[in-house]
């Protein structure tokens, strides 16, 4: 029965999203984008989980890792011939270089994690609103970093000339190895201990764990896999650096608390189910015909309502929609046996 469950928890979400990825397959190409955006959203999400959801520690900076991921993939993944007109100032080695669809994912990944990594050796020692101020003032340096220093990318300019590449497909796969490897991770003998911390860390002292260096490990890999999420999501759509600061912070945190932080089925449902209302927002604020009637909201309803529905949630499940816990199913009650049958 336990080994069944261990398998569920895998499962479920293995399920939602390659449901999630068949139907967008089938869709309008419209519509696709939709469909691409929630899975890139599932990656990213995740990603966030790994750390903060067995942690505790409320980060406000995983979106920097996930920023580097885009420069990274991005910059290198561009025919050398097109930088000198987007990208006149770029490093020699930047711009005399050119790698393939999935050399560029994996360098996203490596760059976010070697990011997280660093960062994560001074920050990692602080716990509660100190940490999240510092992860916060992460997101800040990096956002400027980006924005100003045109020698490791387009600076203030929109990202052109990337091979579009991740389709749904792609999309999928990719939800699919960050959802399997957050797994491995909270299945391993790391993920326990760290989760032990985030119970109690008297007790998780007392018999000998580091919270320092399970913090660490837990950041570096929930950055390569920020990192490889903005991978997918530069090869999907062009974008600047102001896709990847405050914005995209808030929605992926309130996707994430609006699931469940504490489980890895709660960031894949908070993920989907903010996209889906997230899009049909979207649509209804550029006019959307529901029973004969144009439903026509004003700009910017998203985040009023998706702010809404996360303050709902937190007060009146607090918990997420998941309740913080894996998917399992119901157990079925047991007969009572008469008395004296054998």
């Amino acid at each position: 029965m336990r080994a069944w469950r261990s398998v569920l928890e895998l499962l479920a979400p293995v399920v939602l999203v390659a449901a999630a990825g068949l139907v967008g397959a089938v869709v309008s190409q419209t519509n696709q984008i939709y469909f691409i955006t929630a899975l890139i959203s599932v990656s990213t999400v995740v990603a966030i989980y790994v750390f903060v959801g067995s942690s505790g520690v409320l980060s406000f900076g995983h979106i920097s890792f996930f920023a580097v991921g885009v420069w990274a993939a991005g910059v290198l993944s561009i025919p050398e011939q097109e930088k000198p007109a987007t990208m006149p100032y770029l490093f020699d080695f930047l711009s005399s270089t050119t790698v393939g669809n999935i050399p560029s994912l994996l360098i996203a990944a490596a760059v976010g994690g070697a990011f997280a990594f660093v960062v994560g050796l001074p920050l990692m020692r602080l716990s509660g609103l100190a940490a999240g101020i510092a992860t916060f003032a992460v997101l800040g340096i990096t956002n400027n970093v980006l924005r100003y220093y045109e020698k490791i990318g387009p600076g203030l300019n929109t990202f052109s000339s990337v091979p579009e590449t991740t389709d749904v497909i792609q999309a999928t796969v990719g939800a699919v190895l960050v959802i399997a490897a957050a797994y491995a991770y909270q299945r391993s003998r790391l993920g326990r201990q760290l989760r032990a911390t985030r119970e109690d860390p008297a007790a998780a002292r007392a018999v000998g764990v580091s919270i320092y260096r399970q913090r660490i490990a837990a950041f570096a890999l929930s950055g390569f896999l920020a990192g490889f999420a903005g991978g997918l999501y530069i090869h999907f759509i062009p974008i600047n650096v102001d896709a990847v600061y405050l914005d995209l912070t808030f929605i992926t945190l309130a996707m994430l608390v609006i699931g469940g932080a504490t489980s890895l089925w709660g960031a894949v449902v908070g993920a989907l189910f903010v996209s889906a209302l997230d899009s049909v927002l979207a649509e209804m604020e550029d006019g959307m015909a529901v029973l004969g009637r144009t439903i026509d909201l004003p700009s910017g309803s998203r985040i009023v309502v998706v702010s809404a529905v996360m303050a709902f949630v937190l007060i009146v499940r607090p918990s997420g929609l998941t309740g913080g816990r894996e998917f399992s199913l119901p157990s079925i009650p047991r007969r009572a046996r008469p008395v004296g049958a054998k």
